[in-house]
């Protein structure tokens, strides 16, 4: 090797070093981020659509990440892919995120990232004698994404802890089912489904066909609105990447903005991105719901952790509601 090889290489290895012993290292080139289906996934798809996240980049001054929108279904495909290094964040209801956190303290040490919005979700019933979940019978069935584990049953069980003393007395009436066929089952009246727990779009078509009724609402269980799905993460990617995680949650926040100023212009984007057969009007309707806040704030996030520690979910629950998120969100108003 050359004197100037020889040169060379001796400063490359000391910007190596100094690198090295400042902490400087460059931001994450790809950014890998699944979501499910829905409306309340609304904010990814404009953040998408927008390019507001690669904007929020250049703004912090990284190179935009080459972005990849992944449809994953399920929690537990998104947590497989996000521990074994195959996805980069990935977005479930927030009752399992929590779950997840408590299982991974030790190991991929899952951490919030940030809320997609608050939601209700409505139980509802095509059974006229069912006006509260008291009056459920041995005969009835009550349809869930998934039974026990899932944002829409433990709210159930929080309901029924509520009203009974009991959290798992209608766990026996619950069955596993997806909402799209479970709206048509419960539509049907021709099912033993007689109840459907469920989130928009879903709860409002049952209830605009005049077939069904509510019989909870989530947000009366919680005493408030909360949140429903939740982008999350591995903690050592969130600290290899805080610029990143930076300019991700200012373009949700630009997002959500957005939605807010321009419901109808929202409901069509979200339309031709879903290849929705919904009309219109009706997703807009949606999108200006009182009970829907599209917000990166959580809300509620320490009532649900306290509950699953309640009933042994997770082993302890958090001290605040901020040691589920990443440390960026604590100066939000959340809960």
């Amino acid at each position: 090797m050359n004197t100037s090889m020889l040169l060379r290489a001796a400063a490359l290895a000391l910007i190596a070093l100094a690198s090295g012993a400042n902490g400087v290292r460059a931001e994450t080139d790809q950014l890998r981020i699944a979501q499910q289906f829905g409306i309340a996934y609304l904010p990814l798809i404009v953040a998408s659509e927008k390019g507001l996240i690669e904007q929020e980049a250049k703004a912090l001054g990284i190179a935009p990440p080459k972005i990849e929108w992944l449809r994953l279904s399920g929690a537990a495909a998104m947590n497989e892919a996000l521990i074994s290094g195959g996805l980069d964040f990935a977005t479930a209801g927030i009752t399992p995120m929590i779950l997840t956190w408590d299982k991974t303290r030790t190991t991929a040490k899952i951490i919030g990232v940030a809320a997609l919005g608050s939601m209700a979700n409505i139980l509802t019933s095509n059974n006229p004698g069912i006006k509260t979940i008291a009056d459920f019978t041995e005969k009835d069935r009550i349809a869930l994404p998934s039974v026990k584990v899932g944002f829409q049953p433990i709210v159930l069980q929080m309901a029924a802890d509520k009203a009974f003393g009991k959290y798992d007395k209608l766990d026996e009436l619950t069955v596993s089912m997806p909402h799209p066929d479970a709206t048509a089952q419960i539509l049907s009246g021709h099912s033993e489904i007689t109840a459907h727990f469920t989130s928009p779009p879903f709860s409002q078509q049952q209830l605009a066909s005049g077939k069904v009724h509510q019989v909870l609402n989530s947000y009366d269980v919680l005493g408030g609105p909360h949140t429903f799905n939740v982008v999350y993460s591995t903690t050592k990617f969130v600290n290899d990447n805080p610029k990143t995680i930076q300019a991700f949650v200012r373009g949700l926040d630009r997002a959500n903005e957005w939605i807010r100023a321009n419901p109808k212009d929202a409901a069509a984007l979200y339309i031709k991105a879903e290849g929705s057969k919904l009309a219109p009007d009706f997703v807009e309707s949606i999108i200006r719901d009182k009970n829907v806040n599209f917000t990166t704030a959580p809300e509620g996030a320490q009532k649900f952790a306290d509950f699953e520690a309640k009933v042994g979910l997770i082993k302890q629950a958090p001290a605040s509601w901020r040691d589920l998120f990443w440390s960026g969100l604590g100066d939000k108003s959340g809960s």
